[in-house]
Order: C-alpha cells, then sequence, then structure tokens
C-alpha cells in the first residue's frame, strides 16, 4: 500500500496537507501515455506547439488567484510568489519566441560537391524533471516549457515539501487536451523521483548534491543525459573604488530576497581592507529596514525558512561561526514564531574559512562579511570553494571587474549587481565544480539540450556509383 506523506505548513508548522505518490506501476503507465502523446505532439510542428502552451498561459491567468494562494501556502511568503508567477509567464513567452529560431531545419552545400546536407532534430521522446521546494513553480517549469517545445513530452516531480500548487496548476493543464496527453505532474518524495528516472529518456535535476550525485549515477546506469543544477556558495567581491550604496543594497538584494532560498544567493562577502568597516556597517542599517512576513503575510518581505531541515541548517552554521569566534551585528538566530521558523537578515564578521558559514550551502538570508588585502587575495577567497554557480563583483571600473571576473571559478558573474542570472536568463552559463552538470538552461542552448541532431546525407548526382568507387587502374 502507498504510504501518505504528509506536508508541513511553513508558517504554522502543522502538518496540514497530504499528497499520495503513485505506485511504481500507475506511474510507469502514466509515462508510457505520454509517450503515445509525445508522438503527435511532434508532428503539430513549432507552430501547433507554441498556439498550445499560449492556450495553457491564458488558463493560468485566468485561475491566478488559485495559483498564487496555493504558492502562498506551500512557501509563506507573498511578494516572492507572486514575482515567481510573473517570472513563468514572462518565461513562456520568452521560450516561444526563442523556440522557432532554435528548432529550424537547415540545409546547406558539404565540401562535396555533390553531397548536400539537410540538417534536421529529433526531441528526446520523455522528460523528466524532478525540482526542489525554494522556487516550486519556477524550478518545476523552467525545463519542462523549453522540453515541450522541443517536442518532448514531460514528466514533472516536484518536491514533496511544496507540492500545493500542483493541483491548481493541473486544473488549468486539463482545459487543454494537447497539452495534457504530454504533461503531467507526480507528487511523491525520493523514492518516486529515483522511479521516474527509470522511465524517461532524460532527466533534469534541480536540489542538492547529494541528491544530484544520486540522479548522475541513476542516469548513467540507463546511458540517458542528466542536467544537474545543484548547491552554490556564491561570493560577492567589493573592490575598493566600488559604489558602496550601490553595492550594499544589491547585495542585500541577493542575500535575502526568498529569505536567502536560492542556489544563487550571495552567500559569503569579500570587501577591501580600506572600506570593510563602511561596508558591514552599511549592510546592518538596511538589513534593519527588512521586514518579516509575519504575523500577516502581508507585515513585510522575508517569508519563513521552507523546510525545516534548513532551518537547522541554517541554525548549525551560525552557532559554529558563534562558536570560531564570528561577531554577529544583526539578526544570528532562527526564530519560532507561530509555529514557524524565520531569519532575520543576518551581518557577521570575524568570519573565515574554517567555518560552515564560509564554506556550506548555508540557505538563508545570511552575510558573512570578511576583508580581502591585494585583489590576487579577493580572487583566491573567492575560488576556495567546491562551488562554482556565480558570482557577483562590484568596481567603479568595468574593465578592472571583467578581469577579476574572468579568474573566479563560476558560470555567472553579476557585474555592479547581484544575482542577474536569476532574472536575465539570456546569458548562456554553466555551472563549475560541484555546482552542476550539463548544457546550459539559459540561452539558445537551454532548448537544444531536449533535441538530437540528425543528418541526412544526400548525393546530388545521376551517378550510380559511390564517389570514391572507380575500377580504372
Amino acid at each position: 500500500m502507498t504510504k501518505l506523506i504528509e506536508v508541513r505548513n511553513p508558517r504554522t508548522g502543522k502538518f496540514d496537507y497530504v499528497i499520495i505518490p503513485p505506485p511504481p506501476k500507475l506511474l510507469s503507465q502514466q509515462c508510457h501515455r505520454l509517450r503515445r502523446g509525445q508522438i503527435h505532439w511532434q508532428e503539430l510542428g513549432i507552430e501547433g506547439r507554441i498556439e498550445a502552451i499560449q492556450q495553457w498561459k491564458q488558463a493560468i491567468l485566468a485561475n491566478r488567484k488559485q495559483l498564487t494562494d496555493a504558492l502562498v501556502n506551500d512557501t509563506g511568503r507573498l511578494s516572492t510568489s507572486v514575482l515567481e508567477i510573473d517570472s513563468f509567464l514572462h518565461g513562456i513567452d520568452r521560450w516561444c519566441n526563442l523556440a522557432p529560431l532554435v528548432l529550424q531545419e537547415t540545409a546547406k552545400n558539404t565540401s562535396i560537391p555533390f553531397i548536400a546536407l539537410q540538417q534536421t532534430a529529433v526531441p528526446y521522446s520523455l522528460v523528466g524533471v524532478i525540482s526542489p521546494w525554494n522556487f516550486p513553480l519556477l524550478l518545476s517549469t523552467v525545463d519542462t516549457i523549453p522540453a515541450l517545445l522541443a517536442g518532448s513530452a514531460v514528466i514533472v516531480k516536484p518536491s514533496e515539501i511544496t507540492p500545493r500548487f500542483v493541483a491548481p496548476l493541473i486544473t488549468t493543464l486539463n482545459t487543454i487536451p494537447k497539452l495534457r496527453d504530454v504533461l503531467n505532474f507526480v507528487e511523491g518524495a525520493g523514492q518516486t523521483g529515483a522511479a521516474l528516472i527509470e522511465d524517461v529518456d532524460l532527466v533534469c535535476f534541480t536540489g542538492s548534491v547529494q541528491m544530484g550525485r544520486v540522479v548522475a549515477e541513476a542516469a548513467a546506469r540507463n546511458f540517458i543525459p542528466a542536467f544537474l543544477e545543484l548547491a552554490g556558495k556564491d561570493p560577492a567581491i567589493v573592490l575598493e573604488s566600488a559604489d558602496l550604496d550601490l553595492a550594499t543594497s544589491a547585495i542585500l538584494w541577493g542575500s535575502v530576497v526568498n529569505s536567502g532560498q536560492s542556489c544563487l544567493s550571495i552567500e559569503r562577502i569579500y570587501v577591501a581592507e580600506s572600506i570593510f568597516t563602511e561596508v558591514y556597517h552599511q549592510l546592518v542599517a538596511k538589513s534593519s529596514r527588512v521586514q518579516l512576513a509575519y504575523p500577516a503575510v502581508e507585515s513585510g518581505e522575508l517569508g519563513p525558512i521552507i523546510s525545516e531541515n534548513q532551518a537547522a541548517i541554517i541554525n548549525e552554521h551560525l552557532q559554529d561561526a558563534i562558536s570560531k569566534g564570528a561577531v554577529i551585528h544583526c539578526g544570528g538566530k532562527v526564530e519560532n514564531l507561530g509555529g514557524g521558523w524565520w531569519c532575520r537578515p543576518t551581518v557577521l564578521t570575524e568570519v573565515d574559512h574554517s567555518m560552515k558559514v564560509m564554506t556550506e550551502e548555508t540557505f538563508g538570508p545570511i552575510m558573512p562579511v570578511m576583508p580581502f588585502s591585494t585583489v590576487e587575495n579577493a580572487i583566491d577567497l573567492a575560488n576556495d570553494s567546491i562551488y562554482g554557480l556565480s558570482a557577483a563583483i562590484f568596481a567603479e571600473s568595468e574593465e578592472l571587474a571583467l578581469e577579476v571576473g574572468m579568474q573566479i571559478d563560476v558560470g555567472a558573474i553579476s557585474i555592479n549587481d547581484a544575482c542577474l542570472t536569476a532574472m536575465m536568463h539570456e546569458g548562456e552559463k554553466n555551472a563549475f565544480k560541484f555546482s552542476g552538470l550539463g548544457g546550459s538552461r539559459m540561452g539558445a542552448a537551454g532548448l537544444k539540450r531536449f533535441i538530437r541532431k540528425k543528418a541526412f546525407l544526400i548525393k546530388t548526382n545521376t551517378n550510380k556509383d559511390p564517389w570514391w568507387f572507380n575500377d580504372e587502374e
């Protein structure tokens, strides 16, 4: 018998929602149904697929309130939930505009005069998406939309921590028969995700390094591609010439948006010695203006820590830092308010790389600030990490910032801002080190991941013999 999974409300701490994972046999049947639908979906062509996805967008707009309410219940935050839905809808338009340009077939001559080349592509029949809890809607669809446009069917397993958004999303999906036949969301935990990998042709996973390794190994056994977007410990470097007001505002936003629950969050800050005191004083002053979304969801910007396990990790990192000499200037603890776990913006100094808060992903609104003596020192500190997702550099000279950025081992770098890769999806990037594996989910490459190239080599002359055959002595 399938075991029920109780779901905790992040604002109240109560388990007030239940999901029922599908038995393995039913999951396999669902995958076969999607494969059958994919044949017709591919035959629709790109314009037909765009039409169906745009119809889905209109259905979502008509049911936006229900989806927003579900996301708020999943995450405990309002403004970021609104932004998440806006980003999802914008992403639909962006991919629909880009897809016809990326997927167009080409024909051209080759280096052999009478051999023509016709280049086309074949989508992977069924794509599996396993997504996390921090941005439940956005990260369950960021790979789904381009895969659908490429001609694939998609099955999505969202996190069991934030599953409430699935019901209103499926309600809208059921109004679009063409799309309903090639897209499904299944509820469950790790066991369901593991079973899903056995039935798909390609898997996209967003989550921890530990689980990413499990997914990659399972995919390798099945000889299917795995695209992994994993953890980050993103550094910010503030050079002596930087605009400090701009830098501190950007770093604050990049550190506390979604309560720091993002792999793209700024998690460690390196500041030139001459401006160190001014920078952390500004961070402390600006942090005091950020309010918790408590007692009402409209009370402030900062929502609760969604995952109870993550709240424990944040507290562990803070206690580890304090025990090793770190100084807390504001915030500094995980609080239980009304049954939920909350953490105010926290600025720490006297930190170093012996502390977990400087080396392990914290996933909270925590800003450890450390001085550096030279630019070379800053680069060494930024690169002293097993992660390589993104970074931020602040300097008066764009040329200097770019020069420093070229030496940072990460896939995307914001110059005089923070976390721009979360907002700007045109720039192709790869995750470095343990932050991920596989092609970019941004730009044209994000769509090309879901197709296999196919070449037709066409002989254009009437000679019956192969071009390389010659029986003359």
